[in-house]
């Protein structure tokens, strides 16, 4: 009999957002009446029909697919050159950052990517995570054996936390201590913060002196509004040697059951061997792909280009402004009501105080019943998570504003 992977039974019994499913299942099998009524406000999924521009460029990749002479078999592991450079220099070169083409790899989504890195990370390294944090970074760490058990607090131990609170606008401050990797996400999942230049040059300084690599997750970047908060953490003098950084379609394009995201990889970020040798994570990162990857499907790719032509950023502005408006119709409803309100500016997300004597798992169950809306509980994102909840604003702006007259009522 195959011996299996130990790690995976360390992990918490139910993933956050498999928990609300089941919660939402039972309630929508209880109360069938209730259920047609029901607003999801919890998963951060898109809801808006993809841009035009990248449906018709799909749509014209897959009728070459089925002509002999523009037929395309595997393509390249790294992604195909005409994405990569619109990608490095769109987003990186018109702003003063130099990337390379070859810099850029092309993946399914940031998720995957945020996951996949630890292919190519030691078993030893020290990991420090915000607390609260998107899932993803803690379980795949769990599932590859870079922690210990969890805790009665819903830690696990080998990791660092580094608490966001409201007394630090939820961006941590670098630890005292030594630490070899460190996930950042801003604008932040779930607590919708974003990082100045001042906050984020802190941890670039703290990073080389403690060569330090810094896993940079910028899947809502294109949310920031703020002409004065970085986009990139490349924006930062130094980050060239001490940061990767994740990026994806999914909240931009809506690209979140298409799939596709990438994370840039520049050469002259190094980490070393046991013996103490530096060397370049660049040709590791490019090895993994072509080993276990044959990147991502031509349409897809061929719709993400589009969506850096003209008409493609105006769709994309649109989906953006669209979100970021039902953003502020919910921040403003839960303020009238009385809650304390973080986010929403320069995130799609809200990240709300629940009221007191209130669990945010109570929270959960109080909108669910009374208000028929689904939300998702602060405590899934870790300790410090615990009082509050957070409200996605991927949804129809009906809907959004359906939400807002139920709280007002409610309340």
């Amino acid at each position: 009999m195959a011996y299996l992977n130990e790690n995976y039974l360390k992990l918490q019994s139910g993933y956050l957002f498999p928990e609300i499913a089941r919660r939402v299942r039972e309630f929508c099998e209880n109360n069938p009446g209730a259920a047609k009524s029901l607003i999801r406000c919890g998963i951060g999924d898109v809801t808006e029909p993809l841009p035009q521009a990248a449906v018709q460029a799909m749509k014209r990749a897959v009728e070459e697919l089925g002509v002999r002479e523009t037929f395309r078999g595997y393509g390249p592991e790294q992604g195909y050159e005409f994405l990569r450079s619109k990608i490095a220099q769109t987003d990186y070169r018109q702003r003063g950052i130099e990337i390379t083409d070859d810099e850029i790899f092309l993946s399914d989504g940031s998720k995957c990517d945020c996951g996949f890195i630890l292919d190519i990370l030691g078993q030893q390294n020290k990991i420090a995570i915000t607390d609260p944090v998107y899932p993803v970074y803690v379980d795949t760490n769990v599932m590859a054996g870079h922690t210990g058990y969890i805790s009665a607090d819903g830690s696990y131990e080998g990791l660092l936390y580094l608490p966001c609170t409201a007394r630090n606008d939820f961006v941590p401050e670098p630890p005292e201590e030594h630490i070899d990797v460190a996930y950042l996400c801003f604008p932040n999942n779930p607590t919708g913060a974003v990082a100045s230049r001042k906050q984020l040059a802190r941890w670039v300084d703290y990073a080389r002196e403690h060569e330090t690599l810094l896993l940079f997750d910028a899947a809502y970047e294109a949310y920031i509004t703020d002409p004065d908060i970085p986009h990139s953490i490349y924006e930062i003098p130094g980050a060239f040697e001490c940061a990767v950084e994740f990026r994806s379609f999914s909240k931009t394009g809506g690209f979140t059951g298409v799939r596709c995201g990438f994370t840039v990889m520049p050469k002259s970020v190094l980490a070393k061997t046991a013996s103490g040798k530096k060397l370049p994570l660049h040709p590791l990162w490019h090895r993994r792909w072509s080993t276990k990857s044959n990147s991502v499907s031509y349409p897809v790719q061929r719709g993400a280009e589009a969506l850096y032509s003209e008409a493609g950023r105006g769709q994309v502005r649109e989906l953006i402004d669209h979100y970021l408006g039902n953003a502020r119709i919910l921040r403003d409803a839960a303020k009238s009501v009385g809650f304390t309100v973080h986010g929403g500016t320069n995130a799609p997300y809200i990240w709300v105080e629940t009221r007191s004597g209130m669990t945010s798992w109570q929270t959960f169950d109080w909108m669910l019943q009374q208000l028929n809306v689904v939300i998702t509980p602060g405590s899934g994102f870790g300790a410090k998570g615990e009082g509050f909840f957070r409200i996605s604003a991927f949804n129809s702006r009906s809907n959004a504003e359906e939400v807002g007259e139920r709280l007002r009522k409610a309340s």
